[in-house]
């Protein structure tokens, strides 16, 4: 049986900048092991993240995945040891979940006979590597609606939305840590400037309300935490808003907070707002693609982004509503969670097409 199975190399750079680690975590865990043989290869050990990753078991390879293009007259010399590597592991597959628009990683897949699908996690598309990228790939999974605009001529391609495991994220399976007498809203982000936090410190500011708090889940180190440090330090809200840094497990944070903002610029499709929904927490998005794809049957919790005036309306809406009303909405999201984005359905369609895909 064993000689049956499709050998499949997840790469990813790290498991520390973002939330593909935990994408690639879930992949890895549950696909069928007596259809697939996993492997992971990244950069390095570094990230809170990379404990989780090795309790799996897995083989996990540190490895310079990727090259500089240029220039181009060494190009093919400097990805042999990574075509060397996909040949002589004899790996069907390479899904690649790194960030950029590198293609040397395509490149010496294809070379060294795997074949080769990488996941589009953002709404970036700016330059013509992107299109080399996909071009040379086998198959491509988008993970909303309208990035199909940016690959319309790819007939190999898949809409896969990412899926939470809703056991895992469930209200009632996890002890509280937040104090109940204050409005707690609650974001969980990778502290980078796309991510506009700005917008809901400026928001809590144009409220004026002592009881709204702010607890934000990143890591605090950097210049753009710095700057919204500053920032909250400015507008005197150091008693509403606090830096709690970085956390593997954010649900005791979730557990009795009031209301999740996300109020990125940019999103393919954020996990930490389909998390906040299967712990049926009401939640706020500004109006971008990929928070839009996920809460498309709820347009009345979607802002415009960069809008912090209305969205302190919409804050103060949820503030003056009553308990009842604000567990009816998390319900309703809920919900609409487990029917559209559930960890079973993301694992099923992958295996789908790795099967799909070997055969060809």
């Amino acid at each position: 049986m064993a000689q049956n199975k499709v050998k499949i190399l997840f790469t990813i750079p790290n498991f520390d900048t973002a939330g593909s680690g935990k994408v690639v975590y879930d992949l890895a865990k549950n696909l069928d092991k007596e259809k697939f043989d996993v492997s992971i290869a990244c950069r390095n050990s570094k990230g809170i993240f990379f404990t989780e990753i090795k309790s799996l078991n897995l083989p996990i390879y540190f490895l310079e995945i990727t090259v500089p293009i240029k220039p181009y007259f060494t190009f093919l010399s400097r990805i042999k040891p990574f075509k060397n590597f996909i040949k002589e592991n004899k790996f069907n597959i390479v899904h690649s979940w790194h960030w950029s628009s590198d293609w040397s990683e395509v490149v010496a897949s294809r070379l060294g006979k795997a074949k080769f699908i990488y996941t589009k996690k953002s709404m970036s598309w700016g330059n013509l590597h992107w299109k080399i990228r996909s071009f040379f790939s086998n198959h491509v999974i988008i993970t909303n609606h309208e990035m199909n605009h940016f690959l319309p001529n790819k007939r190999n391609k898949s809409i896969i939305p990412f899926g939470v495991d809703t056991d895992y994220f469930r209200k009632e399976s996890i002890k509280s840590i937040i104090q109940k007498e204050n409005f707690n809203i609650i974001t969980v982000a990778n502290l980078v400037p796309v991510k506009a936090i700005e917008d809901i410190i400026k928001a809590i500011h144009l409220l004026n309300t002592p009881q709204i708090k702010l607890n934000i889940i990143g890591s605090d180190c950097g210049d753009y935490p710095e700057y919204l440090k500053k920032t909250v330090a400015e507008l005197g809200l150091e008693k509403q808003v606090k830096f709690l840094g970085k956390h593997t497990d954010v649900r005791p944070f979730q557990n009795n907070s009031d209301l999740y903002i996300i109020s990125s610029q940019k999103e393919g499709l954020p996990v930490a707002l389909l998390e906040a929904m299967s712990m049926s927490l009401p939640v706020l998005g500004s109006n971008i693609p990929g928070i839009r794809f996920v809460l498309e049957d709820f347009n009345k919790l979607l802002f415009e982004q960069g809008n912090y005036h209305q969205l302190a309306e919409k804050i103060i809406y949820f503030y003056k509503m009553s308990t009842q009303e604000r567990v009816g909405i998390g319900q309703k999201l809920r919900k609409h969670c487990e029917d559209n984005f559930s960890l079973k359905m993301f694992i099923q369609k992958h295996e789908e097409l790795y099967l799909k895909i070997v055969k060809k």
